[in-house]
C-alpha cells in the first residue's frame, strides 16, 4: 500500500518542484530587463549593448536546448535541473560583483544563460509527458506556469529591493534562493524516469542522436512547429521579456508600477497556461494554438498606444498575459503526439532552440531600433504581424497525427 502511494504522488512532486525551479529561472531573466536602464545609467552602457547581452543569453539557451532535451530523454530531468540551477546561481553571484562589460556578458550571457537552457520549459514538458499517462496537458500547464508564477511575486519584490537599495542585491537574493531550491530538488525530485518510460526508451535506444535529429528535421510537422515557435520567441522572450520594462520606463512609469504591471501580466500568464493546458486535453489543438497567436498579435496595438496611460499598460498586461506562455502546453502536446514521446526532449529542444533564436532576434533588434529611432513603435508593429503569421502556420496542422511519428 505504501509503495502505491509513492507511485501515485511521484509525478506531482516533480510538477511542484519543476514549477518552483522555473519560477526562479524566469524571474532572473525578467530581472535583467528591470535593471537595464540602471545598468545604462550607472555603467554608461548603450541600449544596444545591454540588448546584446540579453540576445547572447537567448542564443546560449538555443544552443543548449536540444542537448538538454536529449539528456532528459535518456536520463530524466533531475540531473539536468540540478546542473542548471547550479550554473544559474553562479551566474547571479558573478553578475552582482562585476562592473566590467566583458565579465558581465560572460556571467549573464554565458554562465547564467547556460542555467536558463537547462532549467527550461521544454525540459519540464518532456519530463511531464514521460511521467503522465493521462491529463498530460493539465500537468504540463501547471508545471510550466512556474515560468510566469514566480514573476508575479518575485519581480515586484525585486523592484522594491532595486528601488530601495541596489540592483546588485537583487541578483544576490536570486542566487541565494536558487541555492536553497537546489537542496529541495536534490532531496525530493524523482531520480530517473518511471519504469514504463524506461521500457519505452529502451526500445529506441539503438538509434543515435544524429539519426533521430535527421528524422525529426525531415518531418513537416516539425518545420511548422519550429517556425511558429521561432516567431513566438520574437514576440515574447525577445520583445516583451527584454523590452517591456524598459518601454514602461521610457513612457514615464517608475520601477514599482512597471514591475507591478509585469507582475500582473505574469499572474494572468499563470492562469492562461493552466487553462490552456486543461483545454489541450479537450479541444482541437491547432485551432487553440492558432487562436492564441492571433489574439497575441492584436494586443500589440494596445502597447503602441500606451503613452502615459497606466490603465492601458495594465490592460495590455491582462490580455497579453492570457496568450503569453500559454503556447507551451499545447505545443508540447503536439510534439508528443505528432513526433513521439521517445524523442520528445530532443524534438521539443530543437523547437525551443528556434524560440530562443527568435527571442534573441527580437531582443537585439529591439535595442537597435530604439537606438535608431528613439521609440519602440517599429518593434511592436513587427511583433503584431509576426504573431499573426505564426497563427496562420499552425492552422496547417491536423489535430490527429498522421502515421509515421517517432514514438516507440
Amino acid at each position: 500500500m505504501q509503495k502505491d502511494t509513492v507511485v501515485n504522488w511521484r509525478p506531482w512532486v516533480m510538477v511542484g518542484l519543476s514549477f518552483l525551479a522555473l519560477a526562479l529561472a524566469y524571474s532572473t531573466r525578467a530581472t535583467f530587463g528591470l535593471v537595464m536602464p540602471l545598468l545604462e545609467q550607472e555603467l554608461g552602457w548603450s541600449r544596444s549593448f545591454t540588448s546584446g547581452i540579453a540576445a547572447t543569453a537567448l542564443m546560449m539557451t538555443a544552443v543548449l536546448a536540444p542537448l538538454a532535451g536529449r539528456l532528459v530523454d535518456r536520463q530524466g530531468a533531475r540531473a539536468v535541473t540540478l546542473l542548471g540551477m547550479g550554473l544559474l546561481a553562479t551566474g547571479c553571484f558573478l553578475v552582482a560583483v562585476t562592473s566590467h562589460p566583458v565579465a558581465f556578458l560572460v556571467a549573464f550571457g554565458g554562465i547564467a544563460a547556460t542555467g536558463f537552457g537547462l532549467v527550461a520549459i521544454h525540459v519540464v514538458s518532456a519530463a511531464v509527458e514521460q511521467e503522465f499517462d493521462a491529463n498530460q496537458g493539465l500537468a504540463t500547464g501547471i508545471a510550466t506556469s512556474g515560468s510566469s508564477a514566480g514573476q508575479l511575486l518575485i519581480v515586484p519584490l525585486l523592484a522594491v529591493l532595486v528601488a530601495s537599495y541596489d540592483w546588485r542585491l537583487a541578483f544576490i537574493a536570486l542566487g541565494g534562493a536558487t541555492v536553497i531550491m537546489m537542496v529541495c530538488v536534490k532531496r525530493w525530485f524523482p531520480s530517473g524516469m518511471s519504469q514504463v518510460r524506461l521500457s519505452e526508451n529502451a526500445q529506441g535506444s539503438q538509434t543515435s542522436l544524429a539519426q533521430d535529429t535527421w528524422r525529426i528535421l525531415r518531418m513537416p510537422v516539425f518545420q511548422i512547429l519550429f517556425w511558429s515557435y521561432f516567431l513566438c520567441g520574437y514576440t515574447t522572450s525577445g520583445v516583451i521579456e527584454t523590452h517591456f520594462l524598459p518601454y514602461a520606463s521610457f513612457c514615464g512609469f517608475g520601477p514599482i508600477p512597471s514591475a507591478t504591471a509585469y507582475g500582473l501580466l505574469s499572474a494572468i500568464n499563470l492562469a492562461g497556461m493552466i487553462l490552456v493546458g486543461w483545454l489541450t486535453d479537450r479541444v482541437n489543438r491547432p485551432l487553440l494554438l492558432g487562436g492564441i497567436y492571433l489574439i497575441r498579435g492584436l494586443t500589440f496595438i494596445l502597447l503602441v498606444h500606451v503613452g502615459t496611460d497606466l490603465e492601458t499598460l495594465f490592460l495590455f498586461a491582462v490580455i497579453f498575459g492570457l496568450v503569453d506562455y500559454s503556447t507551451s502546453p499545447v505545443t508540447a502536446s503536439l510534439v508528443a503526439s505528432h513526433i513521439g514521446i521517445r524523442v520528445m526532449g530532443l524534438a521539443f529542444g530543437l523547437i525551443s532552440a528556434g524560440h530562443q533564436i527568435g527571442g534573441a532576434v527580437g531582443a537585439y533588434f529591439g535595442g537597435i531600433l530604439f537606438d535608431l529611432y528613439a521609440r519602440y513603435d517599429w518593434v511592436w508593429w513587427s511583433s503584431l504581424w509576426l504573431a499573426v503569421l505564426a497563427g496562420l502556420l499552425v492552422l496547417l496542422l491536423r489535430n490527429t497525427p498522421r502515421s509515421g511519428t517517432l514514438a516507440p
